[in-house]
């Protein structure tokens, strides 16, 4: 029974011995682990001396990129405003000019760390024509918006038909002309689909157009004169330009009275609205005939 025993033991203190190691072996491995701390050191102390001063340059630079940007963007504000651009374009002008003064001290300030700019010059190029072949139909939003800009066919503010519809212009960007529509809907055209195409800028005032047809037996100097008078009576119509009154088509049963006051663009549907129920109730009580249409047949030769 002695001899297992001993045999145990022995082999308790064997692996005893085993998993904690020799003193000499622990000493290697804590100065092995020194070494790699300080080479870390090292390498960290080298970068720092290196590049911190680069970087607390480019730091300096990109910060001087964001002072001179910012005081070039309200020159241009200011220089845009006196050439009476739109205030859209003006906000999109600025911000170019911002970001592109920030851009090129971004390459001063990469320049000066030692970065390569030619191969990151040549992957942008390749990346902006793949960019420029997938999206060519804004792109020509966007040529055709400088074109609108530049050119000023219309302002914000204007009343304007394009392209099948017609609005008061809300917002001038870009990439698209925003139109606010009579029922208070807003139309979006893209500016690739006005450039070209025949607009019909109506401004800030319009012309109504309006007929009244009276009896071939009424006296036309009144008809035309109490007309006129309850045009101008109406305080939505302008008094400059003055209404046009008069008569416009002998027709088969009635004689064609047109009324063509202006007005501005907002009280357009309002005016037409109110001289239509003011003629039709003074002729009604002057006794001027509105006759309705009609039309005399004669038989000839019925049995």
């Amino acid at each position: 029974m002695a001899g297992p025993l001993v045999v145990r033991a022995g082999d308790a203190v064997a692996d005893r011995s085993r998993y904690n190691g020799s003193p000499h072996t622990g000493s290697a491995a804590m100065e092995k682990d020194l070494t790699a701390l300080n080479h870390a050191k090292n390498v960290l102390l080298e970068m720092a001396l290196k590049f911190g001063p680069k970087l607390i340059v480019a730091l300096l630079i990109l910060t001087a990129g964001a002072l001179v940007g910012r005081w070039l963007a309200r020159a241009t504000q200011r220089g845009l405003r006196r050439l009476e651009f739109e205030p859209p374009v003006v906000l999109l002008f600025v911000r170019l000019v911002r970001v592109a003064v920030f851009g090129l001290f971004a390459i001063l300030a990469l320049q000066n760390l030692g970065v390569e700019l030619l191969p990151l010059i040549a992957g942008l190029s390749v990346a902006g024509a793949g960019v420029a072949l997938a999206t060519q139909g804004v792109l020509s939003n966007v040529v055709a918006g400088l074109t609108i800009i530049f050119t000023k066919p219309y302002r914000v503010g204007d009343y304007i038909e394009i392209v099948g519809v017609q609005g008061l212009v809300d917002t001038i960007n870009l990439f698209s002309t925003t139109l606010l529509h009579a029922d208070r809907s807003k139309v979006v055209v893209p500016n690739r689909k006005i450039v070209g195409e025949i607009l019909h800028n109506y401004g800030s005032i319009r012309q109504a157009e309006l007929q009244v047809g009276v009896g071939y037996d009424v006296d036309l100097t009144q008809a035309i004169a109490v007309i006129r008078e309850l045009v101008l009576a109406n305080p939505r119509v302008l008094r400059d330009p003055a209404p046009a009154v008069g008569v416009a088509v002998l027709g088969d049963s009635a004689i064609q009275i047109a009324v063509r006051p202006w007005v501005s663009v907002e009280n357009y549907g309002d005016v037409c609205g109110e001289l239509n129920v003011a003629i039709v109730e003074a002729c009604r009580r002057r006794g001027i005939s509105i006759p309705f249409p009609q039309r005399d047949v004669r038989l000839v030769g019925g049995s």
